[in-house]
């Protein structure tokens, strides 16, 4: 598709349970343009080369096997593949609204310097599931919630970067950076994250802009499985791991590191005994406690490595 302006991505790993309902999410928009739809196929062993096979009469719909596990390295795989100039990448468990490809696609039109933009996410809780007492809005946005409003906003703080479950990125910007960085990104069970932070500081500092359109809507279904501590404990604790190894291919110091991930685990507790009757928030600092000790870990980790 040499005239591709924008292409959609997904990057899945056995959910053929909900990858159906994004493909056709993505099939189904009102793009006025040419797009194409590439699913990678990240060594599922469920039926995931199936859903896609439904579909295939789609021409504008492609299926890639990557066997090397890890979202970020399927993320490139993926716009190795994809035509367009534009790459929007949507999880395999979230469905789009039906103009999101053209929102995303102004926005870059409209703009030169954007680099990176995102749109809103709103949790879609299955039949009878209801959000429990304990779970926060900062809990919240580890299932995929993210809102800043209703109005379109740069991003200046690489905190506030677009999820990666609605997330878009120029091509030649990818490029130039080599790529999203494999060390980053979950791989398998393995929870780790921060890629789409990394890419949003390089942007940064480069001169790019990063944006929030609120009207690139999608939609983040809730695994009913995710609904208990142990899970959330577990994210925090990958959540920590993931901080300290941007830090480290950012060039932090070690022993910087085991002095902030100190103070860090010690403010969380002190927040969540402070917090001791909203079970909201003390669960909420707890996690943040309990994924300072994966920082910990990983940093003393990288210690031993470096003697």
């Amino acid at each position: 598709m040499p005239d591709t302006q924008i292409s959609a991505i997904i990057c899945t790993h056995n959910r053929d349970t909900y990858l159906g309902a994004a493909i056709d999410s993505l099939l189904s928009q009102d793009f006025v343009g040419d797009f194409d739809v590439i699913v990678v196929d990240n060594g599922s062993s469920d039926r995931t080369r199936s859903v896609v096979e439904q579909r295939v009469s789609d021409s504008r719909l492609k299926y890639v096997f990557e066997p090397t596990l890890g979202l970020s390295v399927a993320r490139n795989t993926g716009a190795k593949v994809a035509s367009g100039e534009i790459l929007a990448y949507l999880d395999d468990d979230a469905v789009a609204c039906q103009h999101w490809l053209q929102v995303l696609y102004y926005a870059y039109q409209n703009n030169p310097k954007l680099a990176i933009a995102g749109g809103k996410v709103s949790l879609l809780w299955s039949d009878g599931m209801q959000p429990p007492q304990w779970l926060s809005s900062g809990l919240a946005a580890n299932l995929g919630a993210y809102d800043l409003g209703d109005s379109v906003v740069c991003i200046d703080k690489p905190g506030l970067t677009p999820r990666g479950l609605n997330y878009s990125i120029k091509r030649n910007f990818l490029k130039e950076i080599g790529g999203f960085d494999p060390h980053l990104g979950r791989v398998g069970t393995k929870l780790l994250s921060n890629e789409e932070l990394q890419m949003t500081e390089i942007a940064l500092q480069q001169g790019w802009q990063v944006a929030y359109l609120p009207d690139a809507h999608v939609f983040h279904h809730v695994a009913p499985e995710r609904l208990n501590h142990s899970w959330f404990l577990n994210r925090g604790w990958w959540q920590g791991i993931s901080e300290c190894y941007r830090e480290q291919i950012a060039g932090i110091a070690i022993t910087e590191q085991l002095r902030r991930g100190s103070e860090r685990f010690l403010r969380g507790i002190y927040k969540a005994l402070k917090h001791i009757s909203d079970p909201a928030e003390r669960f909420d600092k707890l996690v943040y406690a309990y994924g300072q000790i994966g920082y910990l870990n990983a940093a003393i980790q990288g210690l031993k490595i470096t003697k």
